[in-house]
């Protein structure tokens, strides 16, 4: 008994010397940063893909001691599929690992970026933070008027009768843009029945505003059920881990340190002949995206 008292004051001495890093008795909720334009890439920041967030994804969810994962997201969406893919693989780690999941909404979780935090147990936002946006949205441009007044023939030549739909060189056909609305629906149902099944009976108001694309502060999308409460991210995990708790932050590190991919890769092509033109036109479109946010 006397030598156990003894051992037992002899590690109550030396806790404190251990680095935190290494104490299972202080708790740990890896942070994860999921931020910008959902699939679209610009010149200097890559875009949110299943595959560039697979990596710090897995790392956060194999982190020791991890009480919860913690997902700071700011973004305005994107690409449908890529949203789904994300929520889907954030779903699977956390089933997998039996560990739950909470998501910080920042600027903006709208759209694509409002999908992403649905897979968390638990959203949190600011107070003015930009939620919702559960809509689908689509756009082109049409230049067949431009090629008239300069004297440009527009020659493509196709195999499949809707091959060539909404091509924006040729004037917009009616049965393309129906056609085009049919999917849209096909999405949006699909956006409707996740965030149902996601957020359940916390939704209030009524569906034909929740669904219809529009979008909210954080004050209101609290009173809508789209989140559950407000806040930041450093007091809610303190006041739920405690003060000590570690909140180290996952990125995707290769060797050295560098990022394994991303920003330097970009780099090195920004200015080789036709990718210029690719990703002034991705840079723009990623503009316009957060634009519709007043960003």
């Amino acid at each position: 008994m006397a030598s156990s008292s003894a051992l037992g004051r002899t590690l109550d001495t030396l806790r404190p010397l251990i680095p935190a890093r290494f104490r299972a008795d202080i708790p740990v909720v890896p942070v994860v940063r999921l931020s910008g334009i959902i699939g679209i890439s610009t010149p200097l920041k890559p875009g949110l893909t299943v595959a560039s967030v697979a990596r710090p994804l897995d790392r956060a969810f194999s982190t020791g001691n991890a009480r919860a994962v913690a997902l700071a997201i700011n973004s305005p969406g994107g690409s449908a599929a890529q949203s789904h893919l994300i929520h889907r693989r954030i779903r699977q780690l956390a089933d997998e690992k039996n560990i739950p999941v909470i998501a910080f909404i920042e600027d903006v979780g709208a759209s694509g970026g409002y999908m992403i935090a649905c897979a968390a147990d638990q959203i949190v936002c600011d107070g003015s933070s930009i939620v919702g946006s559960i809509g689908v949205v689509g756009g082109s441009f049409g230049f067949h008027q431009l090629l008239d007044k300069i004297g440009v023939e527009r020659r493509l030549y196709t195999s499949g009768e809707r091959k060539a739909m909404l091509d924006p060189f040729l004037p917009e056909n009616p049965e393309d843009v129906k056609r085009l609305k049919v999917i849209q629906s096909e999405i949006h149902q699909s956006f409707i029945a996740l965030v149902k099944e996601r957020r359940g009976g916390k939704l209030g108001g009524p569906e034909i505003d929740l669904f219809s694309g529009e979008y909210w502060t954080g004050n209101r999308a609290l009173e809508l059920g789209l989140v559950d409460s407000v806040g930041d991210i450093r007091s809610t995990l303190r006041e739920r881990f405690g003060e000590d708790v570690r909140t180290p932050l996952i990125g995707d590190r290769g060797l050295f340190g560098r990022r394994a991919a991303g920003v330097t890769g970009r780099l090195d092509g920004l200015f080789a002949g036709p990718d210029l033109a690719e990703d002034m036109i991705s840079a723009l479109e990623a503009r316009a995206i957060w634009a519709r946010f007043g960003l």
